[in-house]
């Protein structure tokens, strides 16, 4: 079993950045592969970014790339997400998410924990 808590989202001003954190408990977290994910209000969850166990791999969204980054640091048991250049667009709530296996998923049909998720708002 594995918990995960989000932090880090607030309101900000377009063209602003933010780092968002997504603590996890449990076992061996280079054991899981992690996600973002977000969800605007009427809107499907969106897949944003995904990391390998290890962190070597990662994946973003066309939506972020290139404005976004996924990371993690294993020693800490965190998986981190940097996101620069907002815009209103990014406005959701934003939720980490752990899979059993330490590859990357951009579905969330792969995912088996999720955190509560963390509010980013985005004002233009």
């Amino acid at each position: 079993q594995v918990q995960l808590v989000e932090s880090g989202g607030e309101l900000v001003q377009a063209g602003g950045s933010l780092r968002l954190s997504c603590a996890a408990s449990g076992r061996t977290f280079s054991n899981y592969g992690m996600g973002w994910f977000r969800q605007a209000p009427g809107k499907e969850h969106e897949f944003v970014a995904t990391i390998s166990g290890s962190g070597s791999s990662a994946l973003h969204s066309d939506s972020v790339k290139g404005r976004f980054t996924i990371s993690r640091d294993n020693a800490k048991n965190t998986v981190f997400l940097q996101m620069n250049s907002l815009k209103s667009e990014d406005t959701a709530r934003y939720y980490c998410a752990a899979r059993t296996v330490p590859i990357l998923a951009a579905s969330r049909i792969f995912y088996d924990f999720w955190g509560q998720g963390t509010q980013v708002t985005v004002s233009s």
